[in-house]
């Protein structure tokens, strides 16, 4: 019964939020992926950050490649825009939308495969561009939709279920994305989704761009004995580095607590927040020191998890290429095109 779209019926006990829509508002088709798939645990995950940030539908991009990862997109977010492109082009169309109008709000969702083989030149120009958008791979280092082959990010000495090993290096998306200039990134892992749905809120309202890589077990070819992106080697390799939690759009609430100590902050919402400060000594705002921190757990056979990298004075696409504020796709004619004048004076500077 996959095939079926979802009732429009709503349960009349669901809570709505800010904007008066509930839960099932963001949600999409039904999803065809293999049950227990790690992919529908992000697309929930999607669902419940937007819910929650109050987000309009109809203000959201969302935009895909070629493989499993990239047919998630149908089952979240089914009111806002969408486009599928071809295989690891998601990137430049992404970036043209955003060129064209900068007013929406652009979730890239892409796999290893789309990201990480054909299009690692897509996905290294998006990131050291500073185009303004979420960027989150899927990985499960295997091509899903071809039965199963090893992917660029499936690690070296990784068995496949037919028990064959792999030999090659694999490609670190998220330490290539802090080299490349990303603005913000993290690491997660879809069955945490404690950890998974702050951490795309934060991504969500982060004015640049904000990579995420989350693992995401093929419970159909990569969740074996031997898998180093299964659900039970993610479980006991975890090294998460922080704990996160979103706070938005209400006035600033600050604590000042030693490292180790536990903190109770009150909300707006007059509920309670438990902080405890962990890895003191980790610089969240440092490049050096979040590749060195990742080579150091790596060597340990850890997955470091969390929010890995955090510019504190981003910078986006447009204010490189100081475009107009106004989304292009608003401007009038009289804008657009201002006349010979202009285009002779333009004409003039470069002589």
């Amino acid at each position: 019964m996959s095939f079926l779209p979802k009732p429009k019926l709503h349960h009349p006990g669901l809570l709505p939020n800010a904007l008066g829509y509930t839960r099932r508002d963001y949600e999409g088709a039904i999803s065809t992926l293999c049950a227990g798939c790690g992919h529908d645990s992000i697309s929930a995950a999607i669902v419940h950050a937007c819910f929650q940030m109050d987000l309009p539908p109809h203000r959201i991009a969302k935009l895909s490649g070629i493989g499993c990862s990239s047919k998630t997109p149908t089952y979240f977010l089914g009111s806002s825009h969408g486009f599928n492109s071809v295989h690891g082009r998601m990137p430049s169309v992404l970036t043209g939308a955003n060129l064209a109008n900068r007013d929406l709000i652009y979730l890239g969702v892409s796999g290893d495969g789309d990201s990480a083989s054909i299009g690692l030149g897509q996905f290294a120009h998006s990131m050291r561009r500073g185009v303004n958008m979420v960027y989150i791979v899927e990985n499960n280092g295997v091509y899903g939709l071809t039965k199963g082959q090893f992917s660029a990010t499936a690690d070296k000495g990784a068995k496949s279920k037919r028990g064959v090993a792999n030999n090659d290096e694999a490609i670190d998306l998220v330490s290539m994305a802090i080299q490349l200039g990303a603005s913000f990134v993290g690491r997660s892992f879809s069955g945490d989704k404690a950890q998974l749905i702050p951490l795309i809120q934060a991504a969500l309202a982060h004015p640049g761009a904000a990579f995420i890589d989350c693992i995401s077990p093929c419970v159909t070819f990569n969740n074996h004995q031997g898998s180093t992106k299964s659900f039970d080697y993610v479980r006991e390799h975890n090294e998460a580095v922080n704990m996160l939690d979103v706070i938005t759009g209400r006035d600033e609430i600050t604590v000042d607590y030693a490292p180790g100590a536990v903190e109770i902050v009150e909300q707006h919402d007059g509920s309670l927040l438990r902080l405890r400060k962990l890895a003191g000594d980790y610089d969240v705002s440092s490049r050096a020191e979040a590749l060195n921190f990742l080579q150091h757990h790596h060597a340990k056979g850890e997955i470091v998890t969390g929010l890995l990298y955090l510019d504190p004075e981003p910078e986006e696409m447009h204010s490189h290429l100081k475009t107009a504020a106004t989304p292009l796709n608003a401007l009038d004619e009289t804008d657009l095109c201002p006349g010979s004048a202009a285009l002779e004076a333009l004409n003039a500077t470069l002589r």
